[in-house]
């Protein structure tokens, strides 16, 4: 009796474990906690997307997030780790002298062989140091030289050199001086080094900073930023970026509402996840002043990106250090949005400015000619044409990669290349042997067929569909030897093939050397609709980690059988997880050329990451892959 009483609790103990192991699953497999599509084809981010506004509540999680974004930003504008610096080269020449200012011509050399040209505004005050500005212009039709009532840069300049400020405003791609690459570039090869408009922008920025840094008459130490549209989200990246900016004020650009139009605002990557009113915060806690108009996409700034952002000051402590000011006009930096600069950058150099200074008078604005950098004065023999700058980047690219051995490094890196994460919790909904699995703050869906067995399960992955690895020989065999099998649809393949608005699939219509703004696949916004939505075989990669992070819940190893384009995605699955795994490929195509990615894994900025050749490295230095 005693012994049947034992088997009879241990057999209630097991239908109570079972019940609870039941209830547990069943806790996860909710159809509601999983969406009926996938967010990755239902919920397309544009530009134009009403995004939210950042919210922490502690400033150890704002600082772990801005560092994650730094990153981001560094890795989607092809600039992780930084070029090294070359010698600028720097020529300042034919200088236009008044009582109380200078202005001169310049040009930088920020990549060897490839010019950024500006002008040099300096006070004539006797003063041996200067605090300094950077003075980025937006998409006016004379760039930095634009002279209207809506925008005029000499009037900037003019003024903020009376205020005792050095200030060099230099030129965006294709303007002025700055043309040995046009303003809008990029097609599908380059996307694969991200090399675009965005990131040889920004780092035009970086190199502009430098050569003010250098200047005798400017205290390295008192570096600011102001610049308005297309120049405003030059300076929220850099000072996003680089420490070395001190004070800063974007105008009218700083937005929930709109993020930028131009393919210089954008890059692959960028804002996944994120906005530029996230970026902007990253200046924290430092002296910031955001400028707003009642005409533009900056209108709601005061009652709603303002408070976001000062929200994160207040982690600092430091709220007072952000201002707002909001005038009713059209998109500008007109007169009295400049003179609010002013103001702003005169409160944190009480000691600089006399207070007749703060407003704008007498201003006597130079001939075209008179301050071009590039009349009468030809290019360096050295300058290189559009081709050759590519060739240059690459060059560069392949040279770090090479040099770049640290695995940590390496594989952050290709993480955020990708955009994947390695998802500690997963939902998953089970009928039978179909399975969908979720991550769900993402609400992505991952389906497939799911056969339970023992030992350490296998995931399978047909670059077709599930249905087609279920008729193989290596399922056969593995469901013979009583093994856990998992047959992935990975995203847009097999079950998971679905709309997905503004994506042209693997291979976008655009071929190498076709401009951007020219082929068919610029008039939909592609290369705008990459800078928020994923490519489709980087979340090819997401669905196989997301898979292993589901197999593998009380697995230390799990075996990834994959063929044909498949093999591609398993490897840089496996180079990033940190899960063991072993990985049996067969039929894998050649991936050495860049026709060879786009054909196979058009993942952009996969080759700045080094390629598959880094993915095989990384996976020689993870003893748990095999």
């Amino acid at each position: 009796m005693k012994h049947l009483l034992q088997k009879v609790r241990r057999s209630h103990l097991r239908l109570l474990f079972a019940f609870v192991f039941t209830l547990a699953c069943t806790s996860k497999t909710i159809p509601s906690q999983i969406p009926l599509q996938d967010a990755r084809n239902a919920d397309i981010i544009t530009t134009n997307t009403h995004l939210p506004l950042p919210k922490f509540s502690s400033l150890s999680e704002w600082e772990q997030r801005k560092a994650f974004l730094r990153n981001q930003i560094l890795v989607s504008a092809g600039l992780s780790p930084l070029p090294n610096k070359a010698p600028l080269h720097s020529q300042i020449f034919d200088k236009l002298e008044t009582k109380d200012y200078t202005i001169e011509k310049v040009l930088i050399e920020t990549l060897p062989g490839f010019y950024l040209g500006g002008n040099l505004y300096r006070p004539r005050n006797g003063a041996a140091k200067h605090p300094a500005i950077l003075n980025p212009h937006g998409h006016w039709t004379y760039g930095r030289l634009e002279n209207t009532p809506v925008f005029s840069g000499p009037s900037l300049g003019i003024s903020l050199s009376r205020q005792g400020y050095v200030v060099f405003a230099y030129d965006m791609l294709g303007y002025n001086d700055t043309v040995q690459l046009p303003h809008r570039f990029g097609n599908a090869e380059q996307r694969l080094w991200s090399f675009g408009p965005l990131g040889l922008q920004l780092w035009n920025s970086i190199r502009a900073l430098d050569f003010l840094a250098s200047l005798d008459d400017v205290d390295p130490a008192q570096l600011g930023a102001t610049g308005a549209s297309g120049g405003a989200t030059q300076v929220f990246l850099l000072t996003a970026v680089d420490d070395r900016i001190q004070f800063a004020s974007p105008v009218n650009m700083v937005s929930a509402i709109m993020q930028g139009g131009d393919l210089c605002e954008n890059a692959p990557g960028l804002r996944l996840g994120t906005s530029n009113v996230e970026i902007a915060a990253m200046f924290a806690p430092k002296p910031m002043l955001l400028v707003s108009a009642t005409g533009d996409w900056t209108h709601n700034v005061p009652k709603e990106e303002f408070p976001a952002i000062q929200r994160i000051y207040d982690l600092y402590g430091k709220a007072d250090q952000l201002g707002v000011v909001q005038f009713k006009a059209d998109h500008n930096f007109n007169q009295e949005s400049r003179e609010a600069v002013y103001r702003f950058f005169s409160k944190h150099h009480p000691q600089l400015t006399a207070p007749g200074e703060l407003h704008e008078h007498d201003i006597s604005v130079p001939m075209l000619q008179e301050m071009l950098a590039l009349s009468k004065h030809p290019l360096p023999q050295n300058a290189l044409d559009a081709d050759g700058v590519f060739s240059l980047w690459k060059s560069l690219a392949s040279s770090q990669n090479q040099q770049n051995q640290a695995p940590d490094f390496l594989r952050s890196r290709l993480r955020q290349t990708l955009a994947v994460q390695l998802p500690r919790d997963v939902i998953v909904e089970r009928h039978g042997d179909q399975i969908v699995l979720s991550r769900e703050s993402k609400k992505d869906r991952v389906p497939g067929l799911w056969f339970d067995g023992k030992g350490n399960p296998a995931i399978v992955i047909n670059p077709d569909r599930s249905s087609a690895a279920d008729q193989t020989e290596i399922v056969r065999q593995l469901k013979k030897d009583g093994r856990s099998v998992f047959l992935l649809d990975a995203f847009q393949t097999g079950i998971a093939k679905a709309p997905r608005p503004g994506d042209f699939g693997v291979s976008p219509p655009s071929k190498p050397g076709e401009d951007e703004e020219e082929s068919a696949d610029a008039a939909a916004g592609y290369p705008k609709f990459l800078t928020f939505n994923v490519s489709i075989n980087a979340a090819r990669v997401q669905d196989i980690l997301t898979a292993v992070a589901y197999a593998s819940r009380d697995h230390q190893q799990i075996d990834i059988y994959a063929n044909g384009d498949a093999c591609i995605w398993a490897t840089f699955a496996a180079a990033v997880s940190d899960v063991p795994l072993s990985l049996h490929l067969g039929n894998a195509p050649s991936i050495e050329s860049d026709a060879d990615y786009l054909k196979h894994f058009n993942v952009p900025g996969i080759l700045r990451a080094g390629g598959i050749t880094t993915a095989n490295q990384l996976l020689k230095s993870s003893p748990g892959i095999q």
